[in-house]
């Protein structure tokens, strides 16, 4: 029995230490090349960096819901955005112009 809950205490130890870096948010700094609002709950937004790679990400806080739909973001902004993959999409969880807005 003692085997046993060592073995359950070393599996557990493991999932903590290796499951610290795969919580943490990803950055993206791009441009906003398209904004599609999802009614009044979400929208996508697909960023692509200077490099040309390009990422789509789920928009679900409501003030920037606010700025896409008075145009405060619109394409063409400069974006700083951090995200985690949640279900095998990105969520964004920081969605803000570099200098701010």
């Amino acid at each position: 029995m003692k085997i046993l809950r060592t073995i359950a205490a070393a599996a557990v130890a493991a999932l903590l230490l290796t499951g610290g870096p795969a919580l943490a948010d990803e950055k993206f700094l791009g441009t906003v090349t398209k904004i599609t609002l999802l009614g009044d709950k979400a929208a996508t937004v697909v960023l692509q960096a200077e490099d040309g790679k390009t990422i789509e990400l789920l928009v679900d806080d409501q003030i920037t819901l606010e700025k896409f739909k008075d145009r405060r973001i619109s394409p063409g902004d400069e974006i700083k955005a951090k995200y985690e993959v949640v279900g095998g999409k990105k969520h964004a969880t920081y969605f803000k112009k570099p200098a701010g807005c």
